[in-house]
Parts: C-alpha cells; structure tokens; sequence
C-alpha cells in the first residue's frame, strides 16, 4: 500500500508542478450512461433481478513537452452502479512521468501495459490486474504502480519493469451478476510473499519485428495476478465464501503474429510454475479479412482459435481448458464508425457455449452508442459456467465523448 501511495503522490506532484496553462496540454475523455438488462430471474439468493443502471467517467488528461521528450499522463477512471456495491469504484488507470530519449525511454508512475495478440484470450498479458467488476472478458484492466525503461536495439526493443506493490483483482459483491456461485471476500485476502501486496515484481519483455513476424517473448516473477478462491466460513452468515489467495510464481511466454495478405496468423504460449504443479497453456488462430463484401465498402473479418490450459482444478479458475472461438468482425468503414463483432466460444469437453456479440457506432461528432450481448447456451451443471447459466444478458452504454 505505501508504494502505491507515495507512487501516486509523486506523479499528482509532477502534474501540480506542471503550469496547467503552457501549451502542449490536452483534455479528453468520456462520460458515459450504462444500461444492463439480465433476461433471467438470478440463481443465486440476493442477487439483483434483471436491470442494473450505472455510469462512468474517464477523463484523460495530458502533457507533451516542445521537443516530445517529456510526457505527463492523468487518466483517472470513476464508475457508479446502482446495484452492486463492489462494482461502484474509483482507479487510476494511468499517472506518469515519461521521459523518451534517442534509443532509451523511462516511465514513472502507474500505467497500463498490453501484450498479446489473440482476439479472444489475452494469454501473456500479466503486468495489470483484471478489473473483473467490468467485465467477464478480461479486456479492462487496473493501473499498474511501476518503473519501466525501454531500450530500442538492432536487435528488438528490451523492456525491464519493477511493479510497485500489487493490485487485487475485483469481484462483484453479493448483489451482482457474472459472479462465482459464491461471494469473494476481498478483506480475508491471503497472500504466499510475507510482504503481501507490498512486494516487488519483476518483468523483462523482448520484442520484434521481422519481415512479415511480430516477435514476442517475455519472463515474470512475482504475485500472480489469477488467485486461487478458497472456500471458507463465512464471518457475516453460517454459510460459505471464497477467500483470495495469491501465489508467488515464475512465467515465461511467447507471443507470434505472421502477417500475410489478407491472413492474420496469431499464436500465444505460457509456462508457469509456482502452483501445486507447472502447466503451459497456448491460444493459436488466424484472422482472415475480406475485403469490400458485395461490393461495399465493407470488411469482414472472420475469426478462429484454439484454447488449451494445462493446470489442475486446485489452481485459480479458468474458462478456457479446452475450447473453441470463432466468429466474424464487421467494419462498415462508414463516416459513423460502424462495426460488429459476434463470436461463440465452445467448450470441447462438455459443449458448454457462450455467445457473444459487440457493436459500435458513433452518433455525431461527440457520442457513441454501444450494444454489446451475451448468451450462455447447454451449460454443463458441474462446468465452468455454471454460476453463469441464468446471466444472459444484453448491454447498451451511450458516451459522450469530449
């Protein structure tokens, strides 16, 4: 806690000593109204019944010096919901200081790093934690407290990170949908290190460019970011919770993407050790684009990959064991920004389905009205989906964007 503290003290001191009316400062960002409508009664005793209202904001705010070579980001992120409690949160997704030198950079403070280059699992990207209160897809992720210094080579870019302290990830409270079958009591958090959210992580990452590759290859050692959920008695009620529980472990992965034509050739693989066993884990697809369909300005981008995780049901939980995605991305490359993206992710065990669909548009110059759907289809009663089967449910969130 005190890392991330004096941390984020140290880069509102950057911006405050900043004068806020030089030029080289921009203000950008979003306002939005959320709207999510569950089309079943919920399973689980306390949850919400079928419409959840909410709204965020996210502001960006930024500083670029005259020669480019120093940078100031603020970029603060505030969501309420009216119904679950634990999804009503306050984050800053970045607050830094960078510095870009000739063939060196370093960057202070919190920030966002991705890595990866599959469509629907997002293998190798460890550095942040997952904002699971968002959203089950892994896409939204908390600011990370860190150094990071980049070296560009002949070779490929060298970066070196040291992650100050560490995040939890978050979890819907009792009244939210998407959830484990059973409440997830972030305040018995059980850490492996001694120094518990307080350690220092390490990450090295190498990366590429040859020919028609993008080359990725990286290596990690510090708290996993995907805690074991150990049930235990619960302090408020005679039932049971899940209680967090963090592992200290070793990971080093890869991530390819050959670029030919219209076809996109992607592949992410791990091994990690530091559970009860080692496993690996690889995600590997394509992405095939065609171009003006019909004779439109339209493209289409069809979608397909292979999942496969080794670890053992005593490790933290995951969806994607054994698993097929596949689906389309339609961008209508209209002055509104028009695209959709519908997919299905299929279980290959026991054929449990999730059904997925994304569609964007802006309106004007100022908003953007998304629509997003997702479906659980022959959920397995013992699977991985299970506390989701009655969480069908369909999104739309209107942004105005300034």
């Amino acid at each position: 806690m005190r890392f991330r503290r004096a941390l984020v003290l140290v880069g509102l001191g950057l911006l405050v000593s900043c004068p806020l009316l030089a030029d080289g400062w921009s203000l950008s960002g979003s306002l939005a109204a959320e709207v999510r409508w569950f089309a079943n009664s919920p399973v689980l005793d306390g949850q919400l019944e079928t419409v959840q209202g909410s709204g965020l904001f996210a502001p960006e705010l930024r500083w670029r010096s005259e020669d480019r070579r120093h940078q100031i980001t603020l970029s603060p992120f505030v969501r309420w919901d009216a119904e679950d409690d634990e999804r009503t949160h306050f984050d800053l997704r970045e607050g830094y200081y960078r510095y870009v030198g000739d063939e060196w950079e370093l960057l202070f403070g919190v920030d966002r790093v991705f890595w990866g280059v599959t469509e629907s699992r997002h293998l190798v990207d460890i550095v942040n934690q997952t904002d699971l209160v968002e959203d089950l897809d892994d896409e939204d992720k908390l600011g990370q407290p860190m150094v990071k210094v980049g070296w560009d080579r002949g070779f490929g870019r060298i970066e070196l990170l040291a992650l100050l302290g560490f995040r939890e990830r978050t979890f819907p409270g009792p009244a939210g949908r998407l959830r484990p079958p059973l409440v997830v009591d972030r305040d018995r958090t059980v850490y492996e290190s001694a120094a518990g959210e307080e350690r220092l992580d390490l990450a090295l990452r190498w990366s590429h460019y040859l020919g028609d590759w993008d080359l990725g290859a990286h290596a990690f050692h510090g708290t996993s970011r995907e805690p074991r959920l150990v049930p235990a008695a619960s302090r408020a009620d005679p039932g049971v919770e899940l209680v967090p529980y963090y592992d200290v472990i070793n990971q080093v992965g890869v991530d390819l993407q050959f670029t030919r034509g219209a076809w996109l050739w992607k592949a992410e693989a791990l091994v990690r050790e530091g559970y009860d066993d080692t496993f690996g884990a690889v995600v590997a697809g394509f992405e095939r684009t065609l171009y003006q369909i019909g004779g439109s300005s339209a493209d289409l981008g069809l979608l397909l990959e292979l999942h496969y995780d080794g670890r053992e049901e005593t490790e933290p939980p995951t969806i994607y064991d054994r698993d097929l995605f596949f689906g389309g991305r339609l961008a209508l490359n209209d002055s509104q920004d028009t695209s959709i993206l519908a997919g299905a992710l299929v279980d290959r065990g026991d054929g449990s389905t999730v059904l997925l669909l994304e569609a964007t548009r802006r309106l004007g110059q100022q908003f953007t009205l998304e629509f997003e759907g997702r479906s659980f289809l022959d959920v397995a009663p013992a699977g991985d989906l299970a506390a989701l089967e009655d969480d069908d449910l369909l999104v739309l969130r209107l942004s105005w964007n300034f």
